[in-house]
């Protein structure tokens, strides 16, 4: 059996008393039960179980080791305690539950690293390796809290980024009946954006800045393109905010920074898209040709309106 019980003043090592040194003949106890303090906590074991395993503890307790013991008798181990019972049950049946939190197997593993216990090691790497990949996130995406961070996080990424502000307390004027539905929309199609594009590109969120709603596109490290989606609208006698969601509008030009990935990944979508809007062009943009401009899209959706969208009655 196994003990967890801290080791009381009657058993502690008298003060200034120095525990003795000496040596365990693997014979002499047999199966008979010796008493182990680790690291203040009591264990009773065998010495057939401690040396059933080619580990540090078949050493010290084969008469390859020093021991040292206290006046009570008490074998000294200068380890925590906290899973030495956990050791002594693999040590018995080669097998454990092991502890359901990763911090625990970590601490679990480093007992056995120190005692030599290769098969309990071998387990806790497998089981923290599993758990890993059980709860590793899918895509992380930073939230911005400095405009600092921001420059810093866009210079310093080799992927497209596409940043979504929304900041819902600028607003001064009140809201359309369907903004707050609008706004909410504009936050789920950039989940659901960073979870299809989660390794190509770079998602950031921003609640600090100064507009409600916007999206900006990034490529090497340059603006490439923006999407406003807030409106002014004039109700009677008053204005009010109003929050579009032009969704084609976002979904083409997160296709067109995939153009800025390096290196790049062939996407079928982003050829037809990209293959449609050059059909589409106007005249003025053929004469400018194709390649990538310096100059950055900025899109107002509807910027400046007189449409009400509220419901009758309201």
């Amino acid at each position: 059996m196994s003990g967890d019980t801290c080791l009381g003043s009657a058993l502690c090592p008298a003060a200034g008393h120095k525990p003795k040194a000496g040596g365990l003949k693997g014979g002499s106890l047999g199966n008979k039960y010796v008493r182990l303090n680790v690291g203040g906590s009591l264990y009773y074991t065998t010495v057939q179980v401690l040396t059933r395993h080619d580990t540090m503890l078949k050493a010290m307790f084969s008469g390859r080791m020093e021991v040292l013991t206290d006046k009570e008798g008490w074998i000294l181990i200068d380890r925590c305690g906290k899973h030495f019972g956990t050791i002594l049950n693999y040590l018995r049946d080669d097998t454990i539950a092991l502890p359901k939190h990763r911090q625990e197997i970590k601490e679990l593993m480093a007992e056995a690293k120190y005692y030599l216990i290769q098969g309990l090691v071998d387990m806790c790497q497998a089981a923290l390796q599993d758990k890993k990949d059980l709860y590793e996130p899918v895509c992380s995406i930073p939230i911005i809290t400095s405009p600092k961070e921001e420059e810093r996080l866009i210079e310093s990424s080799m992927k497209p980024v596409v940043k979504l502000l929304y900041n819902r307390s600028n607003n001064k004027y009140s809201y359309t009946s369907n903004s707050d539905d609008n706004l909410l929309k504009n936050i789920e199609l950039f989940d659901k954006l960073s979870l299809r594009f989660n390794g190509r590109v770079l998602f950031i969120k921003d609640v600090i800045g100064d507009e409600i709603c916007c999206w900006s596109f990034y490529g090497q490290g340059r603006k490439i393109a923006e999407v406003c989606c807030t409106s002014i609208v004039y109700a009677t006698e008053k204005k009010q905010t109003k929050v579009e969601f032009p969704e084609a509008r976002i979904y083409e030009e997160t296709l067109n920074v995939l153009l800025y990935e390096t290196p790049r990944v062939p996407d079928n979508s982003l050829l037809e898209a990209t293959s449609r809007s050059r059909s589409q062009a106007s005249h003025s943009e053929d004469d400018e040709g194709f390649e990538l401009r310096d100059r950055v899209r900025r899109i107002h959706v509807k910027r400046y309106s007189t449409y009400d969208d509220r419901q009758l009655g309201h």
